[in-house]
């Protein structure tokens, strides 16, 4: 692990009784991608909302890099380092491929000359640029899944939360995905990433956390926490309900 760039250190957020995260603690090393697992309705989304700004944590805090971020709005942490795309891809519908990488790239380029130009960088990077004119509501899922990467890429971050980039893309599109999340760590970029489907988690992860109920459960390295017998529970005991 290198540097501790992300350090969530006893987090808890609470929902009027229901406690969606309880006591959670990790960090993330700088250059690392760490991914992030459990069943569904486990709170790793919620998790995901308290790092991002868009919650704040009912105890416990979050530091990215020595400075404390709990209390930080999105556009805030947004401008400090921290991109992420979301589950249900949402682009701006009226907008095309470029224009929607745009409006992200002003945080940084405020001129719109140079937010042009670094939209489309980017999308030479994600390999959408022969669709930058197009529609955004156009894209196949696959496509939109890579323009909300793109989207992220565009505020130019330290730490890149991704949430369920490779679901429901057919298995040639996962693998060209991974290819590029591979890509964007080969940059420099630290991600913490959310992922149902394990070949994903396996084949790129440094690091894994598992949560269940708003608890971790396990951490370490993917072929030892696919064979820890309370992960290995946690994932039979939801798919046997």
């Amino acid at each position: 692990m290198g540097e501790k760039l992300l350090s969530i250190e006893s987090v808890t957020k609470t929902f009027g009784g229901l406690k969606a995260i309880n006591d959670v603690s990790f960090s993330v090393g700088s250059g690392d991608i760490v991914g992030l697992i459990g069943p569904n309705g486990a709170g790793k989304t919620t998790l995901f909302n308290t790092i991002s700004g868009y919650y704040r944590p009912s105890t416990g805090r979050i530091l990215f890099g020595n400075r404390d971020i709990s209390r930080d709005p999105v556009y805030q942490l947004a401008a400090t380092g921290i991109g992420r795309t979301f589950q249900i891809v949402k682009p701006f519908a009226g907008l095309t491929v470029l224009e929607n990488v745009a409006v992200a790239s002003f945080l940084k380029y405020p001129k719109k000359k140079d937010a042009l130009e670094n939209a489309e960088k980017v999308l030479a990077f994600t390999g959408l640029l022969n669709r930058k004119d197009t529609p955004a509501q156009g894209l196949t899922l696959a496509g939109k899944k890579r323009l909300e990467i793109s989207k992220a890429l565009a505020l130019e971050p330290k730490l890149l939360l991704l949430d369920e980039v490779v679901a429901g893309l057919n298995p040639s599109e996962a693998d060209q995905t991974i290819d590029l999340i591979l890509k964007i760590r080969d940059k420099g970029v630290t991600i913490l990433i959310v992922e149902h489907i394990m070949r994903v988690i396996m084949n790129i992860s440094d690091n894994v956390v598992v949560i269940n109920y708003g608890t971790k459960i396990a951490e370490g390295p993917p072929k030892e926490v696919v064979n820890d017998p309370t992960v290995i529970k946690a994932y039979l005991g939801e798919q046997s309900q």
